[in-house]
C-alpha cells in the first residue's frame, strides 16, 4: 500500500509555491511593503541557487508584473485567481506517494469569504501534473503539522470549532485525517494565539522540527499568549514528544491590539529556514534558538510586519512542493 503520509518539511524540496500580496482593497497601505517582504522571503528561500525553485503565484496580471518587479529573477511568477495570499491553507497538499489532497475551504470557519479561494488547491496540483483527490471535509494547512512518520499535531480550538465540520466527532476527523493523509497518531493540543482568526492554527505555536521533536514558544514577561505555551508544551509532552522552546516575541502590539506574532511561523527550505521578525526584544534570540535545530541549514530572520497585517507570516503564505 502506498504511504501517503505528507513528507516532513525538512525533507527536499522541488519548489515551493508563495503567495503574492496582490488585492490593494485587502492591503491598502501595507500593499508595497507586503510585497517587499514577500519578495525578501522569495530571495533567501531560493538562497542564490542553492535552496529551491520558488513560484510566486500572484492573482492577475497587474500583481503578476509588480512579483517580476521587486522579485526579479530568483522566483517564477504564474497567474492563479485567489482570495488571498495564504496558500498553506488553501493550496494542494502534497502526499508521500506523489499525489496531492485538495480539501474544502469555507474562509477559516466563515470569516473571509473570498473568490478563488476555495478552488486554487485544485489549480495549482493542475499546474505541476499531479492526480489530485478532492477531499470533502474542511482542513486547512496551518492547522497540521506532521513529522513524517505518521504522527502530526493540531489544536482542538480549530479542527475541532463548530464553523468547520460541525457534524464530525474528534474520532470522526482522527479518521479522516488517517485516510485522507495517512495521520495514524494525533497529537491534541489546546488553543492556539490570542486573537488569531484562524482559531488557533497550530503553525503559529508547535512546530516539528525532526522526528518527534515539536518546537513551542516560551513565555515572555507579560506575554499574553502564556496559558497556551504552558498548556501546549504539557500536553505535547504528555503525549511523548520531546519537546524544546524557543524564545517568544512576547506581547507584540497593532493599533493598541495584541496580534497573533509567533517565530513558529518560520519555512523550512532546502537550504535555508526563514523566521519572521517583528522588532521585538527577542528576535535575535529566537533566530539563534532555531539555528541549534537546524545546523545544516541557514537561518535567517526577516521582518514580517506588513504581512502580519493581513493576519499570518512566512509559513501561512507558502505550500513546498515535495522533490
Amino acid at each position: 500500500m502506498p504511504n501517503i503520509v505528507p513528507p516532513p518539511e525538512w525533507a527536499p524540496h522541488k519548489a515551493v509555491w508563495i503567495g503574492f500580496p496582490s488585492h490593494p482593497e485587502l492591503w491598502e497601505d501595507d500593499l508595497e511593503p507586503a510585497r517587499e517582504e514577500v519578495a525578501a522571503f522569495a530571495r533567501a528561500v531560493h538562497a542564490e541557487g542553492e535552496g529551491e525553485q520558488v513560484i510566486l503565484v500572484a492573482a492577475d496580471d497587474e500583481a503578476a508584473r509588480a512579483a517580476v518587479r521587486v522579485a526579479g529573477d530568483v522566483a517564477e511568477v504564474v497567474v492563479q485567481p485567489f482570495g488571498d495570499i495564504w496558500l498553506r491553507d488553501t493550496g494542494p497538499i502534497l502526499t508521500g506517494d506523489g499525489t496531492a489532497r485538495a480539501f474544502r475551504f469555507n474562509g477559516w470557519g466563515g470569516k473571509y469569504d473570498l473568490p478563488g479561494d476555495d478552488d486554487i488547491g485544485l489549480r495549482l496540483a493542475d499546474t505541476i501534473d499531479v492526480a489530485v483527490e478532492r477531499c470533502d471535509w474542511v482542513l486547512e494547512g496551518g492547522a497540521i503539522d506532521g513529522d513524517g512518520t505518521g504522527r502530526v499535531v493540531t489544536t482542538r480550538q480549530c479542527l475541532l470549532n463548530h464553523n468547520r465540520n460541525p457534524d464530525l466527532s474528534q474520532d470522526e476527523i482522527a479518521a479522516r485525517l488517517k485516510a485522507d493523509l495517512g495521520f495514524g497518531e494525533i497529537v491534541w493540543l489546546g488553543d492556539g494565539l490570542l486573537n488569531d482568526h484562524t482559531d488557533g492554527h497550530v503553525d503559529n505555536l508547535a512546530r516539528f522540527v525532526a522526528p518527534g521533536v515539536v518546537a513551542i514558544p516560551q513565555a515572555t514577561e507579560n506575554d499574553p499568549n502564556w496559558l497556551v505555551y504552558s498548556q501546549a508544551a504539557d500536553a505535547a509532552a504528555a503525549a511523548g514528544l520531546d519537546v524544546t522552546r524557543i524564545p517568544s516575541p512576547g506581547r507584540v502590539l497593532r493599533d493598541d491590539e495584541v496580534i497573533p506574532a509567533s517565530y513558529m511561523n518560520f519555512y523550512i527550505g532546502n537550504a535555508a529556514v526563514v523566521v519572521p521578525l517583528y522588532g521585538a526584544p527577542n528576535d535575535d534570540a529566537a533566530v539563534a534558538a532555531i539555528q541549534a535545530l537546524f545546523p545544516t541549514r541557514a537561518v535567517t530572520g526577516l521582518r514580517a510586519d506588513a504581512i502580519l497585517t493581513g493576519g499570518g507570516s512566512f509559513h501561512c503564505i507558502s505550500q513546498q512542493i515535495p522533490a
